[in-house]
């Protein structure tokens, strides 16, 4: 199976950047065939104020993403796991950060909403506060693509390893992580946590990124880290982006993920945590410092 990740630099203009994505699609369908298109967190809309992030969240189904994505899935027969879309709901008075996936057919297969919201102050002292507009998933998404399950996880996700140990457990073999890394967490942690998560769960992973820069809420510009790349399930990378708006396609190769876990069998070996019984040992110095 063929995949292509669409690293964009997305703006607070959503004609220009559903115009974006559709050039960048039909770049990777016209040179690279892929049987699935990735594209990154935000790829409809990235930055601008929190008023202007709000009344840009669209319908799913329905909104101007939703059929660009549906129809270009459609008419070109290739599957989408549409990056994340600002999706507003009847439900919530806050929005979601929504992944939408189509299959070859232009068919919704499913959604999967954000789980782990980035409220963190980065090293510079700025201040993420995506909870303020977005409110948090409840239900995690795995789909089938060519005999492969795939399953879904978006940007700030990525650190917390519960959540694809619970994929890992319904036999997942791709997790795809649409990002859109900062520029100082990503320069340190963006590869370490993608090439973890593939060695501890023996299976490839796919990080499609935003890359340059965009007008944040707060009137600054910031930097997002892009080095969109896929990992084979040993933790080598096989593919990255350049530094720059592009296309980068890369096999996904069933048998490698065979040869890995017959090397080192480690589902058979897993042990049911739940099962064991836990001590906590007191620090005895502090006794004898005490005493003494």
């Amino acid at each position: 199976m063929k995949i292509s990740l669409i690293q964009m630099n997305s703006q607070p203009d959503r004609a220009h950047n559903l115009a974006e994505a559709k050039r960048l699609m039909q770049e990777a369908v016209s040179l690279d065939r892929p049987d699935l298109i990735v594209l990154p967190e935000h790829f409809d809309w990235s930055g601008g104020t929190l008023d202007q992030k709000c009344n840009a969240a669209d319908a799913i189904p329905g909104g101007a993403a939703y059929r660009m994505l549906q129809t270009f899935s459609e008419q070109n027969r290739v599957a989408i796991h549409a990056g994340s879309i600002l999706e507003r709901t009847a439900a919530s008075d806050r929005i979601y950060n929504s992944t939408v996936v189509f299959n070859a057919l232009g068919e919704e297969v499913g959604i999967y909403r954000k789980i782990h919201l980035f409220d963190i102050t980065a090293p510079d002292g700025k201040k993420y506060l995506e909870s303020a507009t977005v409110a948090p998933g409840k239900d995690i998404l795995i789909y089938e693509l060519n005999g492969l399950r795939i399953g879904c996880a978006i940007c700030y996700d990525l650190r917390f390893s519960r959540l694809f140990d619970q994929l890992a457990t319904h036999g997942v073999d791709i997790f795809v992580l649409p990002a859109a890394f900062t520029m100082q967490t990503g320069k340190d942690h963006w590869e370490v946590l993608c090439r973890a998560r593939a060695i501890e769960f023996q299976a490839y992973f796919v990080a499609c990124g935003q890359w340059g820069s965009y007008p944040a809420p707060d009137g600054e510009t910031r930097q997002t880290y892009g080095n969109s790349l896929i990992c084979d399930p040993w933790g080598q990378v096989t593919a990255r982006a350049s530094d720059k708006v592009c296309v980068t396609s890369a096999r996904i190769d069933p048998e490698r993920l065979h040869a890995v876990r017959a090397l080192i069998p480690m589902s058979s070996h897993r042990v049911d945590l739940h099962d064991v019984s836990l001590t906590v040992a007191r620090d005895k110095t502090e006794r004898l410092a005490n005493v003494l």
